[in-house]
This record gives C-alpha cells, sequence and structure tokens, in this order.
C-alpha cells in the first residue's frame, strides 16, 4: 500500500512539474509584447533611439520588424560621418586629397598660386584640381552649416511646451507633469517635430487602454490603437496563450515617470519614441479556472521605449503604437 502512495504521489508531483514547464513559456513572456523588442520605427527601426534619464541604456534591436534592415556596410541613418567621409576619409584616396590639398594651401602661403608648388604640374590638371578644392571646402561649409541648424531645431523641437513640467520636478505622469527631454540634441532626427503637451496625454492614454484591450483579448480595439504590423504581433501572442489554455490579465497600468527620446518626421509619417518607467499587475491566469498560475509576475514595475506613429500634420488622437522595445 505504501508503494502504491508512492507511486501515486510521485506521478501527482511529475504531473504539476509538467504542468510548470508547460506554463513557463507564458510565465516568462508575461505582459504585452511578452517582454521582447518589436516593430517598425520607420527609417530608424535598426537605430537605437537616444537613452534617457527614465531609460538611460540603450534600448534592445528588434527580434521583429517588418522594416528591411540597411545592407552590410552602409552608414547608418545615425552615421556621424560627414558627407565625404566615406570618400577623403580613407586609405590611398584620403592621403591623396590630402595631399593634394596641401600642396595647394602652401602654393597660396608662398604666392605661387593654389597649386604654383606642384613643380609646373599640367594646367589643365591643376585647374581642375582647384575647382575641385573650392567645391570640396564649400561643401565642408554647408555640411556645418546645416548640421548646426538641425542641432538647433533639435533642440527646439524637445522642449516641452510652455509651463510643461519636468517628471523630475513633479510626481505626476504625462499630463501635466508630462515627458521631460532626456534626449541629447546630438542625437536627434535630421527633420524633428515638436510635441505638445496634448500628445503627451495621448501616449500615456494609449499605455494604458492597449493593456487593457491586450487582458481582454479585444483584437479589434487593439487594431484600433496600433499599426497593421503591431496588431498582427499582438494576434500571434493571444492566439499562443489560448492554445496553451492561459490568458494575460493586466490591470492597475500606471505611469510612473516618461522621456521623449526623439520625435521626427519622415515622409508622410509623424514618429515619436518615449521611454516610459510603468507599474501593472501582470497575472497569467487558467482559461478554465481563472485562477493564476504558479509563478504568474503579479505587480510589477518595468521600463520599455514605445514608438508612435502618425499621419503627418495629424492631431493627438492619430497616434498608433509603432514599436516597443526594451532595456538593453
Amino acid at each position: 500500500m505504501s508503494r502504491f502512495f508512492a507511486l501515486k504521489r510521485g506521478s501527482l508531483i511529475s504531473l504539476a512539474l509538467a504542468t510548470l514547464l508547460a506554463l513557463a513559456p507564458a510565465i516568462a513572456e508575461a505582459r504585452m509584447g511578452g517582454g521582447g523588442s518589436f516593430g517598425s520605427r520607420g527609417g530608424r527601426s535598426w537605430s537605437a533611439p537616444p537613452s534617457t534619464r527614465t531609460m538611460p541604456g540603450q534600448a534592445s534591436p528588434f527580434e521583429r520588424s517588418i522594416a528591411p534592415r540597411p545592407a552590410p556596410g552602409m552608414a547608418g541613418p545615425m552615421s556621424r560621418q560627414g558627407a565625404f567621409g566615406g570618400a577623403f576619409g580613407r586609405g590611398m584616396l584620403g592621403g591623396l586629397a590630402g595631399g593634394l590639398l596641401g600642396a595647394g594651401l602652401f602654393g597660396l602661403l608662398t604666392g605661387h598660386g593654389l597649386f604654383g608648388g606642384m613643380m609646373g604640374f599640367m594646367s589643365v590638371i591643376g585647374l581642375l584640381l582647384q575647382i575641385a578644392l573650392i567645391v570640396f571646402l564649400a561643401r565642408m561649409a554647408f555640411n556645418w552649416w546645416t548640421r548646426r541648424n538641425a542641432n538647433a531645431m533639435a533642440g527646439a523641437g524637445h522642449r516641452p511646451s510652455p509651463g510643461f513640467t519636468s517628471p523630475f520636478t513633479a510626481r505626476a505622469p504625462f499630463g501635466a507633469a508630462g515627458f521631460g527631454s532626456g534626449a541629447s540634441p546630438e542625437a536627434a532626427m535630421a527633420t524633428p517635430i515638436k510635441i505638445a503637451a496634448e500628445d503627451f496625454n495621448a501616449f500615456e492614454r494609449l499605455l494604458g487602454e492597449t493593456q487593457g484591450a491586450y487582458s481582454r483579448e479585444d483584437l479589434g480595439a487593439l487594431r484600433g490603437m496600433s499599426t497593421p504590423e503591431m496588431a498582427s504581433y499582438f494576434d500571434d501572442e493571444l492566439e499562443e496563450n489560448r492554445r496553451k489554455g492561459v490568458i494575460n490579465r493586466v490591470s492597475d497600468v500606471k505611469l510612473l515617470q516618461g522621456d521623449l527620446s526623439e520625435a521626427w518626421r519622415e515622409g508622410v509619417d509623424e514618429y515619436a519614441t518615449v521611454a516610459m518607467r510603468f507599474a501593472l499587475n501582470d497575472v497569467i491566469e487558467d482559461r478554465a479556472t481563472g485562477k493564476p498560475a504558479p509563478g504568474s509576475p503579479g505587480p510589477t514595475e518595468t521600463s520599455e521605449a514605445w514608438t508612435f506613429r502618425r499621419p503627418a500634420g495629424a492631431g493627438p488622437q492619430e497616434w498608433k503604437l509603432s514599436a516597443i522595445q526594451q532595456a538593453a
């Protein structure tokens, strides 16, 4: 008899362990998005958004995205090379350009003409080189002027609206206390846009409403608040939960702090990436019994970078969730 109970107890333990193993992926991937990084940020999809005080580390790269990856060897959108960095900065061509530039400047300083110090170099070639040098210097000056104005615009685009309090001096989230500017202007996009208080309110609203729709498994609502790409990922997650016989209940979502990382216009769309630290009650329930699964996360806090997209010039109500990224 004792052997029978021992065998029965061993079977129950094995069954419990098997159940835990079956639920482990669902528990490990609780909350909307499963703690992963996915979606698209337009042309900036494969460039990390600037860090902020809310999320000081780098955001992890996308695990799932429809955005095409840049070809190997191509400079990314955030490259700091100048317009001539690839041609004049490396190898034999860089040395040749540097030598010609030095010779030309030496000729000017010694009164022998721009290329007078080149010992009678053919006049036609010398003239062409002089023209090339002038164009090169003009392009350098133009690039410097462009970068200077872009940085100035970035500073204006990242400043909160008048009366918009930094979240580090007020406890309230976006709304009246909203996002602060945690990003460096040097990491701003080429065509930044200004984000108003109403936009920050929309981001906070979407944070709560998307989580609520996910908890209700309301795919229609999620489609109305996110891009088609994001909605397809949520659909996959909800279908996987149904297959496992569990449901992810998310409640009590509360924004604790937020920062604007970057905001820009790209073609006919506008993007805004914001870092958000928020609290939520995250529970994995058994679909049949409604009881929490063992190891369910429960109350937790997390920081994520969310990117929103809207048609250029549209109002705050047109923002839709376009990407979620975790801290690396």
